[in-house]
């Protein structure tokens, strides 16, 4: 249910009084920012990167396999942590919005309402630039 005006209005003086009376805690209870949270992830992956790097050179020097096995896992666990972005998180139903506010489901196509099979899909799409019609 959104808020009224009124209600909007209340909570941003809300906001701006803690802001002013605890600057600290108002930046603590805002939290991080999408970006930071990802050069976060970069920073962590990279140090786990370096230091199972360090292991696996530690492992073969000292000829401990099972240190120079896992300092390896270490390094391809942090590289992939590094590499793959953050996953996308729904902060509430998706769907689309009515009149009142209310989130209704997206409606889910069924496979008799597409159009032929994926083989057939492919040969009217080829016919279609073929013919010189669109390629989409």
């Amino acid at each position: 249910m959104p808020l009224s005006e009124h209600e909007q209005r209340v909570l941003e003086q809300m906001e701006h009084a803690i802001q002013a009376e605890d600057p600290k805690f108002a930046t603590a209870m805002r939290g991080r920012t999408p970006r930071a949270r990802h050069r976060r992830r970069i920073l962590l992956g990279s140090v786990g990167v370096v230091v199972g790097l360090v292991l696996v050179v530690l492992g073969v020097a000292r000829s401990v396999v099972p240190l120079a096995v896992a300092g390896f896992v270490l390094m391809l666990a942090a590289g992939a942590l590094a590499a793959t972005p953050p996953r996308k998180t729904a902060t509430g139903p998706l769907g689309a919005v009515g009149p009142d506010g209310a989130t209704r489901p997206r409606p889910k196509r069924s496979r008799a309402q597409r159009s032929g099979t994926f083989m057939q899909r492919l040969e009217q799409r080829w016919d279609r630039r073929r013919d010189g019609g669109s390629w989409g």
